[in-house]
């Protein structure tokens, strides 16, 4: 029986600990996602918070952040990523709001289980792609048109309530259990689990003197997760999300 507090039981379903505002992780789901759509199969990603400024008690310092958009964005073009060009005053001080939308998106009411993964998309994008402030509400919900299965009313009634605050901090405390090392992990009910998969890479010294090195990236892992959930199909009877 999967721990519940850690992967998501439901059968063809990834559970994602990540902060949106951690490049690995973006980089992650964005292979992930691009390896669904060339193999035509679906799967459900089930996102929970590492929070990394509420881990660090700081938010992620911007150097360390663009640096690392940096060396992915030389090796993965394709992504559209870019440095962050608009004032450092409006630079994302908090990646809190934008997950709690992600959490508040997981309620039938405003969509479900695939909203929250096409609203944190959607955010990743904006934040990366195109340098907009994400700690915003007004620009969270401005991403949010954006989602096909996102009832952005719904979703703004959802957050003046406080949804999604209450998720972030409880997810927060589940994290610093040895199942989830940092931002990304990745986990299937079936037992498939990896941390910041197909990434070889350090830091030449301790930040900001150094600089991250990235020695190789293999896509081949999304592969093997999804060809995990196949052959260790979870025996969970609930109803796909």
């Amino acid at each position: 029986m999967a721990d519940e507090e850690i992967v998501n039981p439901a059968p063809r379903t990834v559970t994602v600990w990540s902060d949106i505002g951690c490049p690995w992780a973006s980089l992650a789901l964005n292979t992930l996602r691009s390896r669904m759509r060339e193999r035509g199969e679906e799967a459900f990603i089930d996102h929970r918070c590492f929070p990394l400024e509420l881990f660090n008690s700081r938010p992620t310092p911007k150097f360390i952040v663009d640096a690392e958009v940096v060396i992915i964005a030389g090796l993965r073009p394709e992504l559209g990523w870019k440095p962050w060009t608009a004032p450092d005053w409006t630079y994302p001080v908090t990646t809190l709001p934008a997950m709690e939308a992600v959490q508040a998106c997981k309620r039938p009411s405003v969509g479900g289980l695939r909203a929250s993964d096409e609203l944190d998309g959607a955010l990743r994008e904006a934040f990366y792609v195109h340098g907009r402030c994400i700690s915003v509400h007004s620009v969270v919900l401005d991403v949010a048109e954006q989602c096909e299965h996102v009832d952005v009313r719904a979703l703004a009634a959802a957050l003046a309530e406080g949804a999604g605050r209450a998720e972030v901090h409880a997810q927060w405390r589940v994290a610093q259990r040895p199942e989830v090392r940092g931002s990304p992990q990745l986990l299937t009910a079936g037992g498939y689990t990896t941390h910041n998969p197909g990434a070889t890479y350090h830091w030449t010294a301790k930040p900001p003197e150094g600089f991250p090195r990235l020695e190789h990236y293999r896509t081949d892992w999304a592969d093997e997760l999804l060809d995990a959930l196949i052959t260790h199909p979870c025996t969970d009877e609930r109803e796909l999300p």
